[in-house]
C-alpha cells in the first residue's frame, strides 16, 4: 500500500461527495483527526473502515488501497478507447467481394446468441411481467394518509396504515434490507364507503382480467372490486369476502368492455371494521406463467439461444429460495443500488419470476438457461441446493421439491455464474481478486459435488491482470469460463454538424473498445484454458432510450466481429444486455415492437448453428437446411457500399434494412433489395447505415 496515494484517493472521493472530514468521520464512527491522518498518509484505515468507505464511495477496497478507481460505469478498468485491431482499418464503405464455400465444416456457436433477463428497471416491471398494478405488495413507508405509494384512499374518513405482512422471505434469507414486508390495513369506524384505488391502468377492449387479493379481517367484511373507466363508467364489478383468521387468496375475473388507457381499479367496503390486504394482483387472464404473451412472441423473434438470469447486478439482491413461495407471498427485494437497478418501482423488485418460471420461459423460446448466483448472501450450501433443485432427480431433497412443484424431470441447467462484477464497489461482498476466489471456491466445489458437469463462470473486473492471475487462473480447475462486460458510450447527437463524426466514432468502438478487451483478456489469461464469457455488452444507458439505427448498426457490427474472433480469443458465450425495454424490444401497455437492435438480431438469428460459407468484417454467410443466409452491413454514415458474392445459388429472398437518419428514435424500414445476378455472381449496393439479408439456394 502507498499510503500517500491511498490518502489522496480518500480525500478526492470525500470532496466529490461534498463531505467534510468531520462528516466522513461521523459516517465511519471515527474522529475528523483520524480522517485527516489518513488523507495525509500518516495512518491507514482498518479493514472495517475500508469496507464502509468502499460502499460510500461506490468503489472497491482495492481501489482505495491502490489509490486508483476502476471505471465501473463501463465494467472495465482500461482506457475508453484502444488501438483498433489490424483487420479493422479499412474504410467501412470499401467494396467487398466474397466467394461462398460450401465445404467448410465450421459452424457459428448458438451460445454467441445470448441475452440477459435481469430484474432491473423496465425489463420485468412494465416489460415481460403481465402484472398491471404498481406497488402491489405495499413496499416502503406509507404515503400521505397512511396509503401505500401509487394508491389513493377512498371515503370521507378512512383510516389507513401498514400492518402485519402477508409476504415473507424463504429459508436462509440473510440480506440487510428494510421496508420489504408490509400489508395495507383499512379501518372504517362508521358505516359508509371506504377503500383504496389505483389509477392510470391500461385496459384492452373486450378482455378478461384476473384479480387476486390476499385478504383477511377481524369481523368479516364484503369487498367490492371494480374496474372503472376514465369517465366513471363501471366496466365490471364483483364482490369477495375478507374473513377472520389468516390471510387467504381470493381470485375473481373482471371484464373490460372497451379500450381505456386511464382506467381505475377500486376496492371498497361500507361496513364497520378493519380489512387487511396483504398483496394484490391484476393481469390479463391470458398469460404465460404471469408473463405477457405478446412480449414472449417478440423475444422468440430475436433468436436468443442462451439466457442469463436473474442478473447482472440484481443477482446480488436475489435470494433464490424466496421463489419457492407462492408468487403473491414472495416478499419484495429492496435494491442495494436503489437508483440503478430498481428506479421504476420504488427501489424494490416484486419477485414476479422464479426459477420454475425462468426455465419454462427458456424452453418456450428455445434458449439454454444461464443462472447467476448470489455468493455474498447465499451460503455455499444454498448455492448447491439451487443446483440440486434444477438438476437433481426425485431421490434428492430439492429434486423432490421441484417434482412436488409440478416439474418431475430435472432441468439440467449447465451454465452457472459465480456472482456478477464482484470486483467493483457497487456489488456487496469481497472486492479483491484473491478474496473473491477464496469465497466462491467453496460454492463451486459444493455445486460440482451435486452436478459434476456444470460450466461455471467466474466474475471480475476484466481485463485486469491481477484478477486474471489471482481469480480466473486460481479458479480454473473449477470454472471453465470468465466473465467480460463492456458498454460503449452512446452519442447524443445534439449538434447536427457533428452527426457523422459522432456516429462513426461510436460504430468504431466495436474495433477500439469491444474487440481489444477480448484480445487483452486472452493475453492476460496466458496459457490458461479458461474461455471468455462476454455476457454483458451493449450501448451505455440503452435502458433509458427507445433505440436507434446507430445502435442497430453497432449490434450488427459487434455480432460480425464476434463471429470472426470467437475462436481466436476463446470466447465460448456472449450475451447482449438486455433485450426487454433495454435495447432490442420496446414494450408499451398496448403494444410491443422491435427496436433497430431487435431488427438486427431477428435478421441474424439464422446464423446460429449455421455452417460458415463466408466471413468478412461486414459479411456473414451460413448454410442450413439447403439455404444460405448472407447478412451484409454498410457501416458508413454517408456512402454506399457494393457487395459482390460469388458462387451463389438461386435467390430465394433479398431484404434491405435502411433508414434516412441514425438519431434516437429511428428504425429500419424493411423493403425488397435490388439484386443483380448473373452466372452465380450476385451484386448488391447498400445505402449508408444499412444492412441486408440475402437468402439463396446452396450450389
Amino acid at each position: 500500500m502507498n499510503m500517500q496515494k491511498t490518502g489522496a484517493f480518500i480525500q478526492a472521493a470525500r470532496k466529490r461527495l461534498n463531505l467534510s472530514q468531520q462528516a466522513l468521520g461521523e459516517y465511519l464512527s471515527v474522529t475528523d483527526k483520524a480522517v485527516s491522518k489518513w488523507e495525509r498518509g500518516l495512518a491507514c484505515p482498518d479493514i472495517e473502515n475500508l469496507k464502509n468507505m468502499a460502499l460510500l464511495f461506490h468503489c472497491s477496497i482495492s481501489d482505495i488501497v491502490d489509490g486508483v478507481q476502476l471505471d465501473s460505469s463501463h465494467s472495465s478498468n482500461l482506457p475508453m478507447e484502444l488501438p483498433a485491431e489490424p483487420d479493422a482499418q479499412k474504410s467501412p464503405a470499401a467494396d467487398v467481394t466474397v466467394t461462398l464455400d460450401y465445404t467448410s465444416a465450421q459452424s457459428i456457436s448458438p451460445l454467441l446468441f445470448g441475452d440477459n433477463l435481469e430484474h432491473t428497471r423496465g425489463c420485468i416491471y412494465g416489460g415481460l411481467s403481465a402484472e398491471m398494478l404498481r406497488n402491489r405488495k405495499f413496499v416502503g413507508k406509507p404515503g400521505r394518509y397512511g396509503c401505500a405509494h401509487e394508491w389513493y384512499a377512498i371515503g370521507e374518513n378512512p383510516y389507513l396504515y401498514f400492518g402485519a405482512a402477508y409476504t415473507r422471505h424463504g429459508d436462509g434469507y440473510n440480506m440487510r434490507r428494510s421496508h420489504e414486508r408490509n400489508a395495507q390495513y383499512i379501518t372504517n369506524y362508521t358505516p359508509g364507503t371506504v377503500g383504496m384505488g389505483q389509477k392510470d391502468l391500461y385496459l384492452a377492449a373486450d378482455t378478461d382480467y384476473d384479480f387476486t387479493a390476499a385478504v383477511r379481517s377481524f369481523s368479516g367484511n364484503l369487498l367490492t372490486v371494480s374496474l372503472i373507466g376514465h369517465d366513471g363508467t363501471v366496466y365490471d364489478s364483483k364482490t369477495l369476502s375478507a374473513v377472520p383468521g389468516d390471510y387467504r387468496e381470493v381470485t375473481i375475473r373482471l371484464h373490460s368492455t372497451r379500450k381505456d388507457a386511464e382506467a381505475r381499479l377500486e376496492i371498497t367496503f361500507d361496513t364497520v371494521g378493519t380489512v387487511m390486504i396483504g398483496a394484490l394482483s391484476l393481469m390479463p387472464s391470458e398469460n404465460f406463467r404471469g408473463m405477457r404473451l405478446d412480449v414472449i412472441e417478440k423475444i422468440k423473434e430475436l433468436g436468443i439461444r442462451l439466457l442469463r438470469w436473474p442478473g447482472g447486478n440484481f443477482a446480488g439482491e436475489y435470494h433464490w429460495k424466496d421463489g419457492l413461495l407462492p408468487r403473491n407471498m414472495r416478499a419484495p427485494f429492496q435494491s442495494y443500488l436503489w437508483l440503478e437497478t430498481q428506479p421504476h418501482s420504488f427501489g424494490y423488485d416484486f419477485h414476479e419470476i422464479n426459477t420454475d418460471d425462468f426455465i419454462a420461459l427458456c424452453r418456450e423460446i428455445g434458449a439454454e438457461p444461464f443462472i447467476t448466483l448470489n455468493p455474498t448472501w447465499n451460503t455455499p450450501e444454498e448455492s448447491a441446493q439451487w443446483v440440486e433443485y434444477c438438476n437433481g432427480d426425485e431421490t434428492t431433497t430439492y429434486g423432490k421439491l421441484r417434482a412436488e412443484n409440478g416439474h418431475p424431470e430435472p432441468y439440467n441447467v449447465q451454465f452457472w455464474s459465480l456472482g456478477n462484477e464482484m470486483g467493483y464497489g457497487h456489488m456487496e461482498g469481497t472486492n479483491t481478486a484473491d478474496a473473491y476466489a477464496r469465497a466462491v471456491r467453496e460454492h463451486a466445489v459444493k455445486m460440482l459435488d451435486v452436478s459434476h458437469d456444470l460450466t461455471l463462470c467466474s466474475s471480475g473486473p476484466y481485463p485486469n491482470q491481477e484478477w486474471a492471475d489471482y481469480s480466473a487462473k486460481a479458479l480454473s480447475d473449477l470454472a471453465a469460463t470468465v466473465s467480460l462486460h463492456h458498454y460503449a458510450g452512446m452519442p447524443q447527437f445534439m449538434d447536427p454538424a457533428k452527426r457523422k463524426e459522432e456516429y462513426e466514432g461510436f460504430i468504431r468502438k466495436v474495433d477500439t473498445e469491444f474487440q481489444p478487451r477480448m484480445r487483452i483478456l486472452r493475453e492476460q489469461l496466458g496459457d490458461s484454458k479458461v474461455k471468455i464469457s462476454y455476457d454483458e455488452w451493449n450501448a451505455w444507458y440503452a435502458w433509458y432510450r427507445g433505440g436507434s439505427v446507430t445502435e442497430g448498426i453497432m449490434a450488427a457490427a459487434f455480432r460480425n466481429m464476434l463471429f470472426r474472433n470467437a475462436d481466436k480469443y476463446g470466447v465460448m458465450m456472449a450475451c447482449h444486455f438486455e433485450s426487454v425495454n433495454e435495447g432490442a424490444i420496446q414494450v408499451h401497455p398496448d403494444s410491443v415492437k422491435l427496436t433497430p437492435t431487435g431488427q438486427v438480431f431477428a435478421a441474424m438469428k439464422d446464423h446460429a448453428n449455421g455452417m460458415l460459407c463466408a466471413l468478412d468484417e461486414d459479411v456473414t454467410a451460413t448454410r442450413k437446411h439447403g439455404v444460405v443466409t448472407t447478412t451484409l452491413l454498410n457501416r458508413s454514415f454517408d456512402q454506399e457500399k457494393r457487395f459482390t458474392i460469388q458462387n451463389c445459388g438461386g435467390i430465394i429472398s433479398a431484404k434491405l434494412f435502411s433508414a434516412d437518419d441514425v438519431v434516437p428514435g429511428t428504425v429500419f424500414a424493411v423493403t425488397d433489395l435490388a439484386v443483380t445476378a448473373e452466372n452465380g455472381t450476385v451484386e448488391v449496393v447498400l445505402p449508408p447505415h444499412s444492412m441486408a439479408v440475402l437468402r439463396t439456394e446452396t450450389v
